[in-house]
């Protein structure tokens, strides 16, 4: 969805809009979110629990798809979006068993993808308190990020809708240069986990080692 009809619309239903909106374009919707509180459409201190509750709590939701249908067909059609079969399952119980932090942190900006990171964290049983407070951390950190630099861009332009209108060329420089930013960084995060996933098949098992 464009920047400005998101934008057009939570100016219009504020509030009611929201949430629901934020499930469809979350890490835009907490950007836009946090220009607009700026601009005192919204408050601040209330978006950042909002944001934090509804990751988190997709995050479980995807976990607990993982955990307890992680033999039907959605499971592996999100298998499937991140190129993982199956027989790769092991390897990427390693990765979250060895590496869980920079693991999180990989498949949470992988975007168009996280959903599927989630749904293998639940199939390969991640502990499901480590599961939580790796996820949690990585959600301050990605959501706290986009919401400041939202906040940023509307204090900078003079804190009103029609300073932004006015200064619109500087506005679209440097949302395109956040949003270009996060699409790479996901890029990279995902590359980075293909990688991740192809050295793990030459680990040892946790706990293994040679036979004396």
């Amino acid at each position: 969805m464009p920047m400005d009809s998101i934008t057009e619309i939570i100016l219009q239903y504020r509030y009611w809009i929201l949430i629901p909106l934020s499930f469809i374009e979350g890490p835009v919707v907490a950007f836009v979110a946090g220009t607009l509180a700026a601009l005192g459409y919204f408050n601040i201190y209330f978006l950042a629990p909002l944001f934090f509750v509804r990751d988190v709590g997709l995050d479980l939701m995807y976990y607990a798809i993982g955990h307890f249908g992680g033999r039907t067909d959605f499971a592996k059609r999100m298998l499937a979006k991140i190129g993982v079969t199956p027989d790769h399952l092991e390897h990427v119980r390693v990765l979250w068993e060895r590496r869980p932090g920079m693991t999180m942190l990989i498949g949470k900006l992988s975007y168009g993808i996280a959903s599927a990171f989630i749904v293998v964290a639940g199939m390969v049983k991640m502990p499901l308190r480590t599961f939580f407070a790796y996820g949690s951390v990585v959600a301050v950190l990605q959501y706290g990020t986009l919401l400041f630099l939202g906040y940023f861009l509307g204090a900078s332009l003079g804190g009103s809708i029609g300073n932004i209108i006015e200064n619109v060329q500087y506005a679209a420089v440097f949302i395109g240069i956040v949003i270009s930013g996060y699409y790479i960084l996901s890029w990279r995060m995902r590359r980075r986990f293909l990688k991740e996933e192809k050295e793990a098949e030459n680990m040892p098992p946790p706990g293994g080692g040679a036979k004396s």
